[in-house]
C-alpha cells in the first residue's frame, strides 16, 4: 500500500521539488543580480563618492547611499512580485499543500527573506565604495 500512494503521488512531488530548485534558482539570480547593479552604481559613483569622503562625509554614509538605494529597487522589484504572485495564484492552487494561496506568513517570509538577499547583495559593493580613496577617485577620469 505504501508503494501504492508513493507512486501516486510522485507526480506531485516531483512538480514541487521542481519548484522549490527554481526557487533557489531565481533567489541566486536576484543575488547576483543586485549585486551586480550595485557594484555598476558604485563604479560609475566612484568619483562622487569620493569627492563626498574628501568633502567629510563619513564612509558610514557613503554605505547608507548604496545601500538604501539598492533597498529602494529591491522593495520596487518585492512589491511587483507581490502583484505577480496575486495574479498567477489561481493556477498554482493545486501545488499548495496544507498552505492557504493567499497565506500572509508566507508572503512574508518570503519578502524577508528578498529583502536580506538584496541587503546582503548591496552592503558588500557599499563597503567597498566606504573605502574609496578620496584622492584615486578624484584623479580618475
Amino acid at each position: 500500500m505504501d508503494e501504492f500512494i508513493a507512486a501516486a503521488e510522485s507526480r506531485r512531488r516531483f512538480q514541487v521539488l521542481l519548484m522549490g530548485w527554481f526557487a533557489g534558482l531565481a533567489a541566486v539570480l536576484a543575488a547576483v543580480g543586485i549585486y551586480g547593479v550595485m557594484v555598476n552604481t558604485v563604479v560609475r559613483r566612484t568619483r562622487e563618492i569620493g569627492l563626498r569622503l574628501a568633502l567629510g562625509a563619513a564612509p558610514r554614509d557613503a554605505v547608507t547611499m548604496i545601500v538604501s538605494k539598492g533597498m529602494l529597487l529591491a522593495g520596487a522589484g518585492i512589491a511587483a512580485g507581490f502583484a505577480a504572485a496575486i495574479a498567477v495564484m489561481r493556477f498554482i492552487r493545486t501545488l499548495l499543500f496544507g498552505v492557504s494561496p493567499f497565506d500572509v506568513p508566507t508572503f512574508a517570509a518570503v519578502a524577508a527573506l528578498l529583502a536580506l538577499i538584496a541587503f546582503v547583495s548591496a552592503w558588500a559593493p557599499a563597503r567597498a565604495a566606504a573605502r574609496v580613496d578620496p584622492v584615486v577617485a578624484l584623479r580618475e577620469e
